[in-house]
């Protein structure tokens, strides 16, 4: 979504709007609509800049990406 290359879905962070905030759902079982990007920072980025996540996510608004940002900080290496 963010940087839109194509990548197994397995490789993808999926990401769930909840409540007015982006949340992030690395096992997948969330309900609701997802939306998936690379677990990077860039690519997060760029998904905010573009402001594609409400657009994905069918929500109306803006979207609080801090847990997002968080969750891909903690797990990068």
């Amino acid at each position: 979504m963010g940087c839109r290359e194509r990548a197994a879905k397995t490789d993808l962070l999926r990401i769930v709007a909840i409540e007015g905030e982006c949340a992030p759902d690395p096992r997948g079982t969330l309900p609701g609509r997802g939306a998936y990007v690379h677990p990077d920072p860039s690519c997060l980025d760029l998904a905010v800049r573009r402001r594609a996540f409400p657009r994905s996510l069918r929500v109306q608004g803006p979207l609080d990406t801090a847990d997002v940002r968080r969750h891909i900080e903690q797990a990068a290496p």
